[in-house]
Formats: C-alpha cells, sequence, structure tokens
C-alpha cells in the first residue's frame, strides 16, 4: 500500500522516475480498490451493468486518471523512454502488449536523461 500511496502523493509528478515496484503496486492497488467499488456500487444499485461501473467506482477512476498516467509516465522514463510512448496504447492488442513489455523491463542503470535511478535513492 506504501508504494500506490507514494504515487497518489506524487499526484501530477510527470517528471522523474519510477521503479517497477512503484508502478504494479500502484496498478495492484487501483485494480483490487476499483473491484471493491464495483461491488459496493452493485450492492447500494448504483451499478450500470452495461458499463460496468457505477458512482463510487467511477468517481475513483475518475480521480485516480491523472496518477495513473504519471506514473506510467514515470515509469517509461525509468526504462529511458519518453512519455509520449504511452500513446502506443492506441494502437489495439499490439500497442497494449508493447506497453506491457516496457513496464516489466528493468529500469536504465545509474543516471538517464530523466534524473538519477529510483533503486539508487533508497
Amino acid at each position: 500500500m506504501g508504494w500506490f500511496l507514494k504515487a497518489v502523493k506524487n499526484y501530477a509528478g510527470f517528471s522523474g522516475r519510477a521503479q517497477r515496484s512503484e508502478y504494479w503496486f500502484f496498478i495492484l492497488f487501483y485494480f483490487i480498490i476499483t473491484v471493491v467499488l464495483v461491488l459496493v456500487d452493485g450492492a447500494v444499485g448504483g451499478l450500470d451493468y452495461d458499463s460496468g461501473l457505477g458512482l463510487f467506482s467511477g468517481i475513483f477512476m475518475l480521480a485516480m486518471l491523472i496518477p495513473s498516467l504519471a506514473v506510467s509516465i514515470r515509469r517509461l522514463h525509468d526504462t529511458d523512454r519518453t512519455g509520449w510512448w504511452m500513446l502506443i496504447n492506441l494502437l489495439p492488442l499490439i500497442g497494449g502488449l508493447i506497453f506491457l513489455v516496457f513496464t516489466v523491463m528493468d529500469g536504465t542503470p545509474g543516471d538517464n536523461q530523466y534524473g538519477p535511478s529510483p533503486k539508487e535513492e533508497q
């Protein structure tokens, strides 16, 4: 949960680097919280079954839009790629797979053009 909170505290920080653990723990807790909120929406009758969203889950996803973009871009920076590589997700199927490969790759050791290695800062 600490990595999730670290990413949320750096709400709109698009500069710098995010190591794999920060990115993947953010994604894990984002997914868990979303599933719980969808279940709560279903229990209170506020779930739209066509879209799969309800009031609580929709508000949470909207609130997490910028932090999720920021941590994704910082993750790309750790692999020495510009944040514009996020647009690869617009390609059906293959774009998501390429982005997945980028996010599971180990970061550039040492400093790169986006700053010092987050592994060495700990």
